[in-house]
């Protein structure tokens, strides 16, 4: 009696497979049109500014009209005189100067509640990350006051400190997250050799942390750079940030499109260089868990 050998049975094409790649697909598909919609408004306004105010508030609008440069003229002051160069620059100062010193005072924080962690740390983070809960409008008319007392009503110096005060808590969180990271037998062969705190936060735990710093300083620069309440109410004209000089374009004559268009994309410059420079690190630090 002869068995019979049955022939192996092929095994069906995995259909998980097939439905992670389209998955795959489709999610590639939203976020190009998603980043395809993000996009839009910002070439919207570039195309915008290059045309003449006619052109700009036409309805609906010319999108094939003459190029021109003549709302960036206006910006400039060729028909004003008006210089922007003092804003830009007064933004410029005090959002470098604010991310400074919030990382000065953010790394050894963070370094105190993650590394070195205090007693009822977590409760020292909370309370850091409660003063972000009040909201801004709320504080105006106090520091309004305190600074009209001492006589930083448009000074340059009173938006520096805002800022950095502003700053530090969401800093003070995003840097403990990536301080967690560093491994604590570097630390220890770090003590080993002799090194005090400070050294070791130089020379160790500083490149280590580097697309942290990176991410940090960017979103600050960012906060800072465009903050508006405080600076039109807190300056005048010898403090007069760029979002402030932006807005001296919308006056009771009506909206010059075009200009406006012009300015902002002026100043939306700095953040765009900012951001491009430091893509790598900014990339790598938000992935390394910046922002939990």
């Amino acid at each position: 009696m002869t068995a019979t050998l049955e022939a192996p049975r092929t095994a069906p094409p995995a259909a998980p497979a097939r439905h992670r790649n389209r998955t795959g697909t489709l999610l590639t598909v939203v976020a190009w049109v998603v980043g395809v919609l993000f996009i839009i408004p910002v070439l919207w306004m570039l195309l915008t500014s290059l045309h003449s105010e006619t052109d700009a508030a036409t309805n609906p609008p010319s999108i094939f009209a003459p190029l021109t440069l003549e709302g960036y003229a206006n910006f400039f002051g060729a028909q004003t005189g008006t210089s922007p160069w003092p804003s830009l620059l007064n933004s410029l100062t005090a959002s470098v100067l604010s991310t400074a010193l919030v990382l000065v005072l953010a790394i050894p924080a963070a370094y105190a509640l993650s590394i070195r962690p205090v007693r009822k740390w977590t409760d020292v983070l909370f309370f850091f990350l409660s003063t972000k809960m009040l909201p801004v409008v709320a504080g105006l008319l106090p520091v309004y006051l305190i600074a009209q007392q001492i006589g930083l009503l448009d000074n340059i110096w009173l938006l520096i400190i805002l800022y950095t005060s502003m700053n530090l808590p969401i800093a003070v969180w995003m840097m403990r997250s990536f301080l967690a990271e560093v491994p604590v037998e570097v630390l220890e062969a770090a003590a080993i050799d002799g090194c005090g705190l400070m050294r070791t936060l130089r020379t160790v735990v500083g490149p280590m942390i580097l697309p942290g710093i990176a991410a940090t300083s960017l979103i600050c620069f960012i906060f800072s750079w465009n903050e508006l309440l405080f600076a039109r109410v807190l300056t005048a004209t010898v403090a007069q940030t760029a979002p402030v000089f932006l807005t001296s374009f919308v006056t009771s004559q009506g909206l010059f499109l075009a200009t406006v268009c012009a300015a902002s994309v002026v100043v939306s410059l700095p953040v765009l260089i900012a951001g491009f420079a430091a893509q790598d690190k900014l990339v790598q630090g938000l992935s390394l868990g910046a922002i939990k």
